[in-house]
């Protein structure tokens, strides 16, 4: 891992972006490294089109503003991959590309390091409702390995355990199936 790896998260209000940033940030604590995350979201509403980004580094950080050129995208809306979108700005050097789809082919990231991964799909068959942020933290452990899979259940397990450990377990239980999603190939 270089000395501070950059993740830009792009989804919609509502889809859990800053709670996916938050939740990198914490399973990387879990790892002994550091790490911050942080949204960037005006008045929008649910639906509207937002920005979260998480940081990891065996190093403090102190780095304070957004992340143009990241490292990693996770696209949460694959509906927000459109010609005119800041989302394809700095995405022709990052190392990995995540998008929530079934579709295979995205000729406009000049990035041959692209992954579709079926979040919705996962979560509506292992959470019962389509959230996709933890599905997407899975695929995202196993397509970089800069978080521990345990660590990742650790921060999911808690962040989830006030709304009960069923809830908690399922989506444990999706991050799980598309860590193996990708792992697979």
């Amino acid at each position: 891992m270089k000395k501070i790896m950059e993740i830009r998260i792009h989804g919609r209000g509502g889809q859990g972006s800053v709670t996916a940033a938050e939740l990198i940030a914490v399973a990387a604590h879990y790892d002994g490294k550091f790490s911050q995350a942080f949204p960037n979201f005006g008045v929008e509403r649910r639906g509207a089109p937002v920005m979260a980004f998480a940081r990891i580094s065996e190093e403090e950080i102190r780095l304070r503003e957004q992340i143009y050129q990241p490292e990693y995208m996770i696209v949460q809306d694959a509906s927000l991959v459109k010609p005119d979108s800041n989302l394809l700005v700095g995405s022709d050097k990052c190392h990995g590309i995540l998008i929530n789809s079934e579709k295979s082919d995205w000729p406009l990231f000049k990035n041959e390091n692209v992954i579709s991964v079926p979040a919705t799909k996962i979560a509506l068959d292992k959470i019962g409702v389509p959230f996709i942020n933890t599905p997407l933290l899975g695929a995202f452990a196993a397509m970089t390995g800069a978080i521990e899979l345990e660590s990742l259940k650790k921060a999911v397990s808690e962040k989830f355990e006030g709304k009960g450990k069923e809830i908690a377990d399922k989506n444990i239980e999706a991050l799980v199936a598309a860590y193996e999603y990708v792992k697979k190939g």
